[in-house]
């Protein structure tokens, strides 16, 4: 970056005070371009030794960003790790070629991990050895600010000054070698993100939400990882359709050859087969390979012998016995659906009507979004066993046993407690 463009950038800063504005600068925006330059990729031993050492001996917290091929290959790996740190410069490094990067995890086990969205990058980053013991995520923070758009090419621009280039983030990152522009685009990502990070720390705390941000900081790196989902199969799109017993069988069936297939061939599940086909397969239950022929989704560019395989996942669930056809519903922990309860507890849907009317307006007073105030779930819980002797202590205990933060215990205790004692 020029001094001017750093100039620039200060002056953003002061300008805006590091508010959140509701609209973009009205002046042209300067494309950002790397300060040093693209750096080659990371994809052997010797050169990833090089910049642990690099990253270890540099200062300050560290930018770090992931890409994965969501859409294109099986799962969420990650085909591309970008870091920045002052001193260290930007390093792109190659998670195929180098699958173990817990070295460069230990190395900046100490500093601050600074990630945009860091929910969605850190499942692939534990996955190839790099945790942080401690993060501060720009995306959350700007929800806590009261960022109407916490995009990071919105971000950066609305307080820094400066567009990202846009256009690549969507692409097939698996691909070898990475072109210079997904890799220009790449590096991008963590160029500003501790510039970043540092204005929004010190707007969260002139509204006086900077512990907020640290207890839910703490929270995202403290949890575990998401334990594997329950009958993954339910989650098909379209199955809202689906009515009876039979039918969901067949989606069961389809969807498991389908996810083993797509395992095998490291593609995403849906360029094996698509959801809309296994939703009418299971409202068709074709009796023969011709008849899922002439489903959609089955069409001609399918050959015989794929579905051959379709079919025979259709048929062994028109095989099964009574018994062993899935139930119409999974077991629900916890409280039906809101729009039940008018007619189950009406009692306890005045309590959530109360609760969700006091969480709405204290959140607009607060200037951030109500589910980060507090987890709709949370309410609904809460809304519906409340404690047996309602008072602020066994409010805080409820909420306190749901996960929320105690920043979240204590703004929102008095506001529900009055709720759940007017509608009683």
């Amino acid at each position: 970056m020029t001094d001017a463009q750093e100039t620039a950038a200060e002056t953003t800063l002061r300008t805006t005070g590091g508010a959140p504005p509701d609209d973009l600068p009205s002046a042209p925006v300067p494309l950002l371009e790397p300060r040093e330059g693209i750096p080659p990729v990371t994809a052997d031993p010797d050169a990833l030794a090089e910049v642990v050492a690099a990253f270890a001996a540099g200062r300050g917290p560290v930018a770090v960003d992931a890409e994965r091929a969501s859409g294109y290959r099986y799962g969420q790996r990650a085909y591309l790790v970008q870091l920045r740190r002052s001193g260290a410069g930007t390093a792109l490094i190659d998670p195929v070629g180098c699958p173990d990067l817990s070295g460069l995890g230990d190395a900046i086990a100490d500093a601050e991990w600074v990630l945009h969205a860091a929910t969605q990058d850190l499942p692939c980053l534990r996955d190839i050895g790099m945790l942080p013991g401690r993060l501060f995520d720009t995306e959350l923070a700007g929800r806590l600010a009261g960022f109407a758009r916490v995009g990071l090419g919105a971000m950066v621009e609305n307080i820094l000054g400066y567009a990202l280039e846009k256009g690549h983030s969507a692409v097939d990152w698996s691909t070898r070698p990475l072109p210079d522009p997904w890799l220009h685009y790449a590096a991008l990502d963590v160029e500003l993100l501790v510039d970043l990070r540092d204005a929004l720390e010190e707007e969260l705390a002139r509204q006086g939400k900077l512990d907020w941000a640290h207890q839910e900081f703490a929270a995202i790196a403290a949890a575990p990882p998401a334990p594997p989902r329950k009958d993954p199969w339910r989650r098909t799109s379209g199955m809202h359709k689906v009515r009876r017993r039979r039918q969901m069988a067949v989606v069961r069936e389809l969807w498991t050859a389908r996810d083993k297939i797509a395992q095998r061939r490291d593609v995403s599940p849906g360029k094996v087969l698509g959801d809309a086909a296994i939703i009418e397969a299971a409202l068709t239950l074709p009796t023969t390979v011709r008849a899922l022929g002439a489903l959609s989704g089955f069409g001609h560019r399918m050959g015989r012998r794929q579905l051959e395989q379709w079919q025979a996942a259709v048929d062994r669930a028109r095989a099964l016995p009574e018994s062993e056809l899935p139930q119409p519903g999974q077991p629900v922990a916890g409280p039906p659906p809101p729009r039940a309860w008018a007619d189950k507890d009406p009692a306890a849907a005045a309590r959530l009507s109360a609760a969700r009317t006091a969480v709405t307006a204290l959140a607009e007073q607060l200037n951030l979004p109500q589910e980060n105030l507090i987890a709709p779930d949370t309410v609904r819980r809460l809304c519906w066993e409340p404690p047996a002797e309602l008072t602020a202590e066994s409010v805080k205990a409820v909420l306190h046993g749901y996960g929320a933060r105690p920043w979240q215990i204590e703004q929102t205790t008095p506001i529900l407690l009055t709720a759940l004692g007017t509608a009683a």
